[in-house]
């Protein structure tokens, strides 16, 4: 590795980090009297559910307990980053500060994930100019999902474009705005090449282990993902043994995968036991549902560089190195990882896209064509490619410019979240419809009874009784009964409420009137 591929990967990160920082710049400059930046572009409600757990830990807490539940928990070692951000800030700006403060998170990890990258792709490409092509593509790229836009007006089978909500499948979607599987991906591409670093140098092997305990600590599922490559790879390694050598062969690798565990193993353990026994968090699995797409989605996302993909491992297995044999065996357990039978199947392809573009390189600089017919091929696989990037940055832009809800917040809701959050005391009830609840948790430290997917326990039998709740035609006792099982200290009766039925809480006999702000009034459960 030179000096000049170092300052490039430097170069480029901070290329990619402007420019996926201007739409939020753009959206900041655009506030005006009326509106608030929630912080996001995309992905709103899981982009609050972050700065919520934030505020917990500006406000003390060490371990995970969602407010978007009156759930009692337990507490877990998780989402662990945003904890310890969240105690950098303090005083007045409380919002812009943690939102200020998720987004320098994001930007500090886009050059690790792009050295990462650089890093585990120069393991199979010796050529620079294919490692930077590729590198480039594994950062910003995506697949020709994009096309489904032109022609059949974004879905097909039931499903969009994977480049534009799934993370996992490309990376562009994280380093525009999900800093946590950034660092993710870093961490386990750090990993994965300390670990086929290891087999000749045993402190390669605690270096890999170390890698993945962070990870861990930052993206548990993800850590599974590593366990499957290195795994799939052993296996790999032993097919490839000659007759009468498969002992000799697998006892370097074995000795490295026992390093690793003896590092990263325990926390597996601990979050496996966690989230098998906590009622709460088993909950919460069960209800967190990311299914793959149809196939044929996976297949507009990676078909384009299959047969280069294939191109290129072939050429390497020529090399006799058993090394090789990782981003091969990773790309072809894609469909296994993408259709396991697990509720968060479409998580489990995470940095495949790596190995997959890595091989595509290996084979461009194989192909047997003149220089000038590989750079055409090599330029137009990646203008394809850098479409899905456009569109994201170009519409996020035209958000930005545009405030409305949910990328914006009404001036006068944000007001009352705030008075709500100066006078209440932390983790009290709060109840309102699912999005008010949803935002009210990233301004003011309280707990909401319904707002977020997964993180709201039991949410498809609670939200209906929510709802019901303001309808004119419940009777009080109903309510008394849902304010009582939820321990609920405050009502909010606002548009989205107002919109769910007639019903007036100023009439209400065990409600008393705490907070007004015009859109919104706030009522005190009497406790009487």
């Amino acid at each position: 590795m030179r000096r000049s591929e170092r300052n490039w990967c430097l170069a480029y990160a901070f290329v990619l980090a402007v420019l996926t920082t201007l739409p939020y710049l753009l959206a900041y400059a655009s506030e005006g009297e009326a509106w608030r930046f929630s912080g996001f572009l995309f992905g709103v409600e899981d982009g609050n559910s972050y700065i919520a757990k934030m505020l917990q830990g500006a406000n003390g807490a060490w371990l995970f307990r969602t407010p978007y539940t009156a759930q009692d928990q337990t507490g877990v070692v998780a989402f662990l980053p945003y904890l310890l951000l969240g105690k950098l800030a303090s005083g007045e700006a409380m919002h812009e500060q943690l939102v200020a403060l998720y987004h320098l998170f994001r930007i500090v990890s886009i050059p690790l994930a792009v050295w990462a990258t650089y890093r585990f792709i120069a393991r199979f490409v010796d050529e620079i100019q294919w490692r930077r092509w590729a590198t480039l593509l594994a950062t910003a790229g995506g697949g020709l999902g994009w096309l489904l836009l032109l022609a059949t007006e974004g879905s097909l089978l039931g499903s969009g474009p994977l480049e534009f909500y799934s993370p996992e499948t490309f990376g562009f979607l994280s380093i525009y705005g999900i800093p946590h599987l950034v660092l993710a991906r870093a961490l386990l591409l750090f990993g994965l090449t300390a670990y086929l670093d290891a087999a000749g140098k045993a402190s390669k092997s605690w270096k890999a282990g170390g890698f993945l305990a962070l990870l861990a600590l930052v993206q548990p599922l993800t850590v599974l993902v590593g366990y499957a490559v290195i795994g799939a790879h052993l296996i790999a390694v032993a097919s490839s043994a000659r007759k009468g050598e498969l002992r000799a062969t697998l006892a370097p690798w074995l000795k490295v995968i026992g390093r690793i565990l003896l590092v990263s193993g325990p926390l597996v353990v601990y979050f496996a036991f966690s989230f098998l026994f906590d009622p709460f968090l088993r909950t919460w699995t069960d209800q967190n549902l990311i299914l793959s797409p149809h196939p044929v989605h996976y297949l507009l996302a990676y078909g384009a560089l299959l047969p280069l993909a294939f191109l290129g491992g072939r050429k390497l297995l020529r090399t006799g190195s058993v090394n090789v044999l990782l981003p091969i065996t990773w790309v072809v357990l894609i469909p296994a990882l993408a259709y396991a039978p697990h509720n968060l199947q479409r998580r489990l392809p995470e940095g495949a896209w790596v190995a997959l573009v890595a091989l595509s390189a290996a084979g461009l600089a194989a192909w047997k064509a003149s220089p000038l017919g590989r750079r055409i091929l090599a330029g137009s696989l990646l203008g394809l490619s850098l479409v899905s990037a456009i569109v994201l940055v170009g519409g996020g832009g035209m958000l930005a410019l545009a405030p409305r809800q949910p990328v914006f917040l009404p001036v006068d809701q944000v007001r009352a979240f705030q008075r709500l959050g100066e006078r209440a005391e932390f983790g009290e009830v709060v109840l309102a419809g699912y999005a008010t609840s949803n935002a009210l948790p990233a301004w003011a430290p309280l707990r909401v009874v319904a707002g977020h997917g997964p993180e709201s326990a039991d949410l498809e039998t609670i939200q209906p009784r929510v709802n019901g709740f303001y309808d004119e035609r419940t009777p009080d006792s109903e309510r008394l009964t849902l304010l009582d099982l939820f321990v609920v200290r405050y009502v909010i009766w606002g548009p989205e409420e107002r919109n769910l039925g007639a019903w007036q809480p100023s009439e209400a006999g065990f409600l008393r009137e705490w907070i007004d702000t015009e859109a919104y009034r706030i009522f005190v459960v009497d406790a009487d």
